[in-house]
């Protein structure tokens, strides 16, 4: 054991301290960076906005779109091939980093990633600010670690601080950030990761407030409270939304796959140009559905579609944001799909007006929970979803239906027996990964935290079988530090510390979880 690992381990309490106050060093950075994200990328848009109500020659202005399309495609190809990890979201590979199996230059990625969502995304394909500001945040965490020369213990914390702090000032939700590196990110809680989340989220929302002030990300004033009696029609949202997200979870993963196969026959920047010129296309058939699609969801509130409008609206989205992901380009799917569950939502609202005689009231409030389900059956993360669409509207009066909703689209979304997307795309990464592992001796420290009912929780050291490759080494018991022995019994709420070789730390932390994890949700 090195001496900064039992330093750490005998001033636990300041080391708490301590990533407290780098979690706000994060926030900053994150906020600031993410700020400038958002800033050129809605310049970036406006100047498409701009181009396609432009006064020229038409056979001049698409000679100019093609060649500019081809052209961004051109760079995007090389940004890819430069640095792989900065493709699609961002959130699997932050996964990936967090769990070991991944390794990124943390510096390269920042840099490309900004740059290539910019293209990307102000080019008007359909994806979202999100992801990459995830990635962006948790690149900034791994920099301040790298700069400080943190233990990798440590670092964890400060990249899923900056995970945090990237969503919690692309979404203008702070409180969402925390929850989604805990539920999501982490999967695990100890006090350490929320202090240190909850401090970046905070600081980097401050960040972000300083420049585009308090308001919430979406125009939803005023949302009358849904009465019990609606609980019905929502239930009814709740399964046919967690039906439509699996349904999209299994078309994302068929469209990568698509992808793969044309790469052995066709060159990568010919697969991007191809779905960059449908972008053009759309850019004058269906502007709405291009890019992220915030300005969608605001219009649904202040207009009125027609029900055959709201139809083609989602199906091209749907279909839209499966080949714009596929194209492997930065950029993430965060609000495509919410975008796609808000006029899913309105569909839903106008056909119970319709059929059973609902009470037009409560349309938005129909648009806004089915946001909430449709994130939760794609992203199976219930509690961020509902937390998130909270946040975004301004309004905590609708938490209970949220949470309804949301849960009920977790169900339904099983009924398919789809991974979490973001789980599902971790794995395609690591099935792709050439494993090509130096033998290291190194050795690092990793933590987990006991749950109650977990198959450790109440037993002794001594009757536990250990994964191979590591040593326990402490366990904390709220303020109490206890060096373990056979006889010392673990109960539930203990933080338990491992000491592993660095070149078995993913397979032996997964070991740890699953013994530290409720029986009931071990896979």
């Amino acid at each position: 054991m090195t001496g900064k690992t039992f330093d750490h381990l005998i001033h636990w309490r300041d080391f708490k301290l301590k990533v407290f106050f780098e979690g706000i060093l994060i926030g900053l950075f994150s906020g600031l960076i993410i700020v400038a994200f958002r800033y050129t990328l809605e310049r970036a848009e406006s100047l498409r906005e701009h181009f396609y109500h432009a006064n020229i020659d038409l056979s001049y202005k698409i000679i100019i779109l093609i060649l500019g399309l081809v052209l961004i495609a051109f760079f995007l190809n090389i940004i890819g091939k430069k640095e792989p990890l900065v493709s699609g979201s961002g959130i699997p590979q932050v996964k990936g980093v967090l769990m070991g199996h991944l390794k990124i230059k943390w510096l390269r990625v920042l840099v490309l990633k900004f740059i290539g969502g910019i293209l990307a995304i102000g080019a008007g394909l359909s994806l979202g600010r999100e992801g990459p500001s995830v990635q962006i945040g948790a690149t900034v965490g791994q920099g301040v670690s790298r700069l400080l020369g943190r233990l990798k213990i440590e670092e964890k914390f400060l990249i899923t601080s900056g995970a945090s702090a990237g969503l919690a000032a692309a979404f203008n939700a702070p409180l969402s950030g925390v929850i989604f590196a805990v539920e999501e990110l982490n999967k695990n809680f100890s006090p350490a990761i929320l202090m240190s989340t909850v401090a970046a989220s905070l600081s980097a929302d401050f960040v972000t407030k300083l420049f585009y002030g308090s308001s919430s990300a979406f125009n939803f004033p005023e949302l009358p409270i849904l009465p019990v009696s609606y609980y019905f029609y929502l239930i009814g949202l709740g399964l046919i939304i967690g039906l439509f997200g699996g349904l999209f979870n299994r078309s994302l993963l068929k469209t990568l796959e698509l992808k793969d196969k044309l790469e052995s026959v066709l060159p990568n920047t010919v697969i991007i140009a191809s779905v960059l010129l449908i972008s053009g296309l759309l850019g004058y058939l269906l502007p709405q559905v291009l890019g992220g699609g915030n300005q969608l969801i605001d219009s649904l509130n202040q207009n009125y579609f027609p029900v055959r409008l709201l139809l083609l609206l989602v199906l091209v989205k749907f279909f839209f944001t499966l080949i714009s992901y596929g194209s492997g380009v930065p950029g993430g799917i965060f609000l495509p799909i919410l975008v796609i569950g808000a006029l899913t939502g309105n569909i839903y609202n106008d056909l119970i007006v319709q059929v059973f005689h609902a009470s037009p009231h409560f349309s938005n409030n129909f648009i806004v929970f089915a946001m909430a389900a449709y994130f939760t059956a794609v992203v199976k993360a219930p509690i961020t979803g509902s937390l998130l669409i909270t946040e975004m509207t301004g309004s905590f009066s609708h938490l209970w239906a949220l949470i309804t909703v949301s849960t009920v689209a977790y169900l339904a979304s099983d009924i398919l027996k789809t991974k979490p997307v973001y789980e599902a795309l971790y794995d395609r990464i690591l099935s792709k990964k050439q494993n090509h592992k130096k033998e290291e001796e190194t050795m690092i420290l990793i933590e987990t935290v006991v749950c109650l009912g977990s198959e450790i929780s109440g037993k002794y050291v001594k009757h536990v079988v250990w994964p191979k490759h590591c040593l326990l080494v402490n366990i904390k018991r709220g303020d109490q530090e206890i060096i373990p022995q056979g006889d010392t019994q673990i109960f539930a709420g203990d933080q338990i510390f491992a000491l592993v070789n660095k070149n078995y730390a993913p397979e032996i932390e997964e070991s740890l979880c699953c013994l530290a994890m409720e029986i009931d949700h071990v896979p």
